[in-house]
């Protein structure tokens, strides 16, 4: 199955959570935007809450009690097996009349350019593939 075929049902389905600044990304039948407090614009050297709200494919949302997720921070341009600058634990949140919604607080340590990795697999086998979402970051000073 195209990714197109799977991407436009998910991101009809996450369009209440998305704005111009979120693109939806999708990995297999997951699709999920990134939000970083505040206003999408976060800033170096201060603590940004950052949450993913994370949709199956046909708009069943996906908690993180439900997924054995990791988020990973790469500052960018980055090379095959670069290490993460950081790898904040995900908290669940109540966010926008969702609740379980993986976040963290991220301090991005200069302006420039990151990518967030955010890598889940289920805690109930079976119930959704693995997946990884990828979500360019650009820090202001």
């Amino acid at each position: 199955m195209g990714v197109a075929l799977i991407a436009a049902p998910l991101a009809v389905t996450l369009a209440p959570w998305q704005s111009e600044a979120h693109e939806v990304e999708v990995s297999g039948s997951i699709g999920g935007t990134m939000h970083i407090e505040p206003n999408d614009s976060p800033r170096s050297g201060a603590a940004s809450l950052t949450w993913f709200a994370l949709n199956r494919r046909g708009g069943s949302p996906l908690q993180l009690s439900e997924c054995n997720c990791t988020l990973k921070v790469y500052a960018q341009p980055r090379q095959q097996g670069d290490t993460p600058i950081q790898q904040p634990s995900l908290t669940a949140k109540s966010v926008e009349g969702r609740s379980g919604v993986p976040s963290a607080n991220i301090t991005f340590p200069r302006a420039g350019a990151y990518e967030l990795v955010l890598q889940g697999q289920p805690v109930t086998s079976g119930s959704f593939p693995a997946f990884e979402l990828r979500f360019a970051v650009t820090v202001a000073q």
